[in-house]
């Protein structure tokens, strides 16, 4: 096992270990002024945006339903809707990812100790993002961080409220029986119509940290050419608009 991956999977357990999902959830996030700038200077930019046609397959603002770029940037439109389905174990997803989702798990299984994978986290209410944004703020305020350190800290590992990939219902945490089952998601998602969405050297495209349990839906098309271009969904977006 390389360097890199050894300390892939130191990454993962120390995270495994901490005591909520609030915790290592995943998200679109931003430090310190970024943190400023989605909740103040993205307002306008949030009020500009129509609202998604849930039940077809373009956006009203022209963009397909399955390629909405949310990060710090980027937040969700106001009036944001999503049709859900739930999971095996509770979970809800939005419903067109759902079968997609279930043969990439069954794929998954030979890597994975013969068992599903599972979503330990998929669509989040903005009351749920609020939740546990403020419990990791709090968590940080708890040991000595002034406010606005506690944001900056909180903000590397839960996205700010109205910024998080999971409010849109297309992105899922995924927790394996081993470890390997990450290595196998990275190489074979994309056929399924899921990204990697957090890779460690894409930190400065994406605002988030690596998150090697994170995965979201683009599609196969657009899944696929990310993959074989080594494209994140912010270059991706830019590349074809």
């Amino acid at each position: 096992m390389t360097e890199k991956a050894i300390a892939r999977r130191r990454r993962y357990h120390q995270r495994h270990r901490r005591n909520t999902i609030a915790t290592w959830a995943a998200g679109a996030v931003c430090a310190g002024i970024l943190v400023f700038l989605a909740a103040m200077g993205c307002r306008d930019y949030v009020g500009k945006l129509p609202p998604p046609e849930p039940s077809g397959t373009v956006c009203e603002d022209g963009t397909d339903w399955n390629l909405r770029l949310v990060n710090c940037w980027n937040p969700i439109p106001e009036g944001y809707t999503v049709n859900l389905r739930e999971l095996p174990g509770g979970e809800k997803v939005d419903e067109r990812i759902y079968e997609p989702l279930m043969e990439m798990f069954e794929a998954a299984k030979e890597s994975n100790l013969g068992e599903l994978p599972r979503v330990i986290s998929g669509y989040r209410t903005q009351e749920v993002q609020q939740e546990m944004y403020d419990a990791e703020v709090n968590k940080y305020k708890s040991q000595g961080c002034s406010e606005e350190e506690a944001k900056a800290e909180a903000g590397k590992w839960v996205a700010v409220p109205g910024t998080s990939e999971h409010q849109l219902g297309l992105a899922v945490d995924v927790e394996g029986a081993t470890y390997d089952v990450f290595f196998w998601l990275q190489e074979n998602s994309y056929k399924y119509g899921f990204i990697f969405r957090y890779p460690g050297d894409k930190t400065e495209l994406t605002g988030t940290v690596e998150e090697v349990w994170h995965y979201r839906y683009v599609g196969v098309e657009a899944a696929r050419s990310m993959y074989e271009q080594g494209l994140c969904l912010e270059e991706y977006a830019a590349r074809y608009p």
